[in-house]
């Protein structure tokens, strides 16, 4: 299977369904052919297929008789159905047993590979449920969300107050923290467990498109709007809608999303009829509101619906304790995938991963661990495998007596240098990029540098 997934192209005109192999293969997918709605069938019956592209009529068996069997067989896979203009009224039945979406031919290839994408990314959302329901469960599972630093059983025991509540909840941390695991954690372990839980990263949507994926549109909105569609709100009903990365939302967007947190309605772009909703919103950024605010980028009033109640995902370099915990997840997780057998860390290797600043937190460990996992070679990994560098403690002249604290002192700016030097190694002298990842406003990141020598 390729990284888009695998279709199944049915259709009896052997010449429209090469052309539609070679078209959509282009795009990325893994394509397998039948040339009847029986074929079809089988196939199905075989293997599993990530969307079903298939045509209505066909000599032996129709495409609404196949899509009926193929439900049965799996429910939860897209069909989608194409028919000529004069046989639109079959494709509305067929939309009434269960096909995702209908295509009238002659295709139009840019709205056939805009129907794929979205019919795969209902595919994902529906499985990522699946998983967060499965490892999360009804309750509060600590095993799952690893770490029993301090910081950590805090930040678990204030999810299990605030998961019961129907409070609105604003998570902050810096990137790769964890903080999309927490909001799962507080949705699944709610009243509305059993709702959808839909996601939407605001920095991957250009601001043209966030307002139709928010809140939907009519047919005839806009140019190829030729439906209704249902935005992430309309999903989300009876559930939670989970908005990352909220600090990159246009000022326009959050004025419309203050009104939907203020009076629970909305309305679909080019529509006029209020669509009312019952959701619980949580929301989560990398950046300092505030600092926002201050500089005329974000809303106050929106800030305080949103952070009704705060959560704070702290760094991993303030929960070094869990470091051991999140390497030997990892370790077991990668060396099960990649078919290795691995015992463990040499402690070498440990102590350097415990010492490290890790700018990009947890994802940026757990990528070392797959790495290392991936290059390793003995049963236990040595330091070289996960082709870091060590940091190093602070020295000093063990003779020289120092005032009580001073040794912690700088051993924590020593850290804070480190960090911060490596963050601005790895963005290339980005200091913008800089201060995000670390959380801090450009300013401050100005002075640190200023007081390392690094600039004047």
């Amino acid at each position: 299977m390729t990284a888009n997934g695998t279709i199944l192209v049915v259709d009896d005109d052997t010449a429209h369904r090469t052309m539609l192999r070679t078209l959509v293969s282009g795009w990325g997918y893994a394509i397998d052919e039948a040339d009847d709605g029986g074929a079809a069938i089988d196939r199905v019956r075989q293997q599993a297929y990530d969307l079903v592209l298939m045509d209505v009529r066909m000599l032996k068996v129709s495409g609404l008789e196949a899509l009926a069997a193929i439900k049965k067989l799996n429910p939860a896979i897209p069909v989608v159905i194409m028919t000529a203009y004069s046989s639109v009224e079959t494709a509305v039945d067929a939309l009434k047993q269960g096909a995702h979406d209908y295509l009238t031919k002659p295709l139009d290839f840019d709205k056939l590979k805009i129907t794929i994408e979205r019919a795969m990314e209902h595919t994902r959302l529906k499985e990522e449920n699946r998983r967060l329901r499965e490892s999360l469960g009804r309750r509060l599972d600590r095993s799952r969300i690893i770490g029993r630093s301090p910081a950590m059983v805090k930040l678990l025991d204030t999810v299990s107050q605030v998961a019961p509540s129907e409070a609105t909840v604003l998570i902050t941390g810096e990137s790769g923290t964890g903080k999309e695991l927490v909001a799962a954690a507080i949705h699944f372990n709610s009243s509305r467990r059993d709702g959808p839980f839909v996601q939407l990263n605001c920095a991957a949507i250009t601001e043209t498109l966030l307002e139709s994926e928010l809140f939907g549109h009519e047919k005839g909105a806009f140019t190829g709007a030729e439906r209704r569609r249902e935005g992430r709100f309309h999903q989300a009903d009876g559930g939670s809608l989970f908005l990352d990365e909220v600090s990159e939302m246009p000022l326009s967007m959050q004025v419309k999303l203050l009104r939907v947190l203020q009076e629970r309605e909305f309305t679909r772009v080019g529509g006029d009829a209020p669509v009312r909703v019952d959701v619980r919103l949580i929301a989560a950024t990398n950046r300092h509101l505030p600092d926002l605010i201050a500089a005329g980028k974000f809303r106050e009033d929106l800030y305080y619906r949103l952070n009704v109640v705060g959560l704070i995902v702290p760094p991993l370099r303030e929960r070094r304790e869990d470091i051991p915990l999140l390497v030997q997840h990892f370790l077991e997780a990668f060396a099960q995938r990649n078919r290795k057998l691995i015992k463990g860390v040499t402690p070498q290797a440990m102590d350097g991963l415990i010492r490290r600043g890790w700018p990009g937190n947890v994802r940026e460990l757990m990528n070392a661990v797959e790495r290392a996992v991936v290059l390793a070679r003995t049963d236990y990994l040595p330091m070289e495998d996960f082709a870091l560098v060590p940091a190093e403690e602070p020295s000093r002249d063990a003779s020289a007596p120092s005032p009580i604290g001073a040794d912690e002192n700088l051993a924590l700016d020593e850290i804070e240098k480190t960090t911060i030097l490596r963050a601005l190694e790895s963005t290339g002298g980005n200091k913008s990029e800089t201060a995000r990842r670390l959380g801090i406003t450009r300013r401050t990141l100005h002075k640190k540098l200023k007081a390392y020598g690094v600039m004047k």
